[in-house]
């Protein structure tokens, strides 16, 4: 009975699993409070399997304290809900879990006020190290910058993905070049006329994957009619795909959409006006999140290697010698944004 009390309350402590598992405190406490020194796997295997028997669940923030910092590794995302942070978080947890270190996401709605406020809960748990996967804006915030500083300040380290960074430790992508390849392909592909659907500006990674796709577009022969701008979501597409609409859509026009969310929101709009995408009205996205190649007809975009993105932030936070690499990205036509003859 007394095991079954210990398992359902979490009242075990370390001492329990060291003595559960005949190893010593030690070496208890080095498999299961993220310690860099090695335990041979059979000790391992025996203290975690002990753990589990008892329920013991250690306390981050008597780790925190006793060790000056945590094994928490926090990843801050606008919005668990879309796609592309889903991804990110999928490579984050993976490479979390090889280093031994615990994952909590938090969200912020982008709302830098939130932001402030979520780094300002993270401190206090003496983070490994803070994932920023939201964009940076050209501006940032004054608090949010504040709290990034008192983290790093603690000892923890703060990841940024995407440039705007600063002093950061930043995992890039070349968000411009990736719009310029993905305009000068649909250029190539007969396209003369496109309609961009974009957030609104100061978000770095939305200026840059515009500037990229105007310059690639314009250099092959195309022209921007129009730039509807509206929240960086799915909602945010079709708000923009029906002001596209309202304004007039001429057939063969290319619309982009600056992620693949808001591209399928335009895709839901479009269907709704009784217009259809591809040899209709060509739509195209960035990101090639998992869903893009799902949908009818299967989406263009950009493709951007996210879970590995979230894995690179984790080697960001846990290594010393870590340096930036820009990860290349590449396109994937598909039918949505099928040839049209030229002239």
């Amino acid at each position: 009975m007394s095991d079954q009390i210990t398992r359902r309350y979490g009242t075990a402590t370390l001492e329990d699993v060291a003595r559960e598992a005949g190893v010593s405190l030690a070496t208890a406490s080095r498999v299961l409070n993220g310690s860099t020194r090695k335990v041979a796997e059979s000790y391992r295997e025996r203290v975690r399997e002990a753990a589990d028997r008892l329920g013991y669940a250690p306390n981050v923030s008597a780790q925190a304290v006793a060790n000056g910092g945590s094994s928490l590794i926090a990843l801050v995302v606008a919005d668990i809900a879309d796609p592309y942070f889903a991804q990110i978080s999928a490579g984050v947890a993976r490479a979390a879990d090889r280093e031994q270190c615990f994952m909590t996401i938090v969200t912020t709605g982008r709302d830098p006020r939130r932001e402030a406020a979520m780094l300002r809960v993270l401190r206090g748990q003496r983070p490994r190290g803070v994932i920023l996967a939201s964009s940076r804006s050209a501006e940032p915030d004054a608090m949010v910058q504040r709290e990034i500083e008192a983290i790093g300040e603690l000892g923890g380290t703060v990841v940024a993905l995407g440039s705007g960074a600063g002093g950061l430790r930043s995992v890039l992508m070349d968000n411009r070049d990736g719009g310029q390849q993905l305009g000068a392909a649909l250029g190539g592909r007969g396209y003369r006329h496109a309609v961009v659907l974009a957030a609104p500006t100061g978000l770095l990674t939305i200026d840059e994957r515009l500037e990229g796709f105007i310059a690639g577009f314009t250099a092959a022969g195309g022209r921007i009619d129009a730039v509807h701008r509206a929240p960086f979501t799915r909602e945010g597409g079709a708000e923009a795909m029906r002001a596209a609409l309202e304004a007039g859509l001429e057939p063969g026009t290319l619309v982009f959409a600056l992620s693949d969310a808001m591209a399928l929101g335009a895709l839901r709009e479009l269907r709704a006006a009784g217009r259809e995408a591809g040899e209709d009205i060509a739509l195209a996205g960035f990101d090639d999140i998992d869903a893009s190649g799902d949908v009818t007809p299967a989406l263009t975009s950009v493709h951007v290697p996210l879970e590995e993105v979230g894995e690179q932030a984790v080697q960001a936070v846990v290594d010393a010698d870590w340096k930036p690499a820009s990860l290349p990205l590449s396109i994937h036509l598909r039918d949505s944004t099928p040839a049209r003859p030229v002239g």
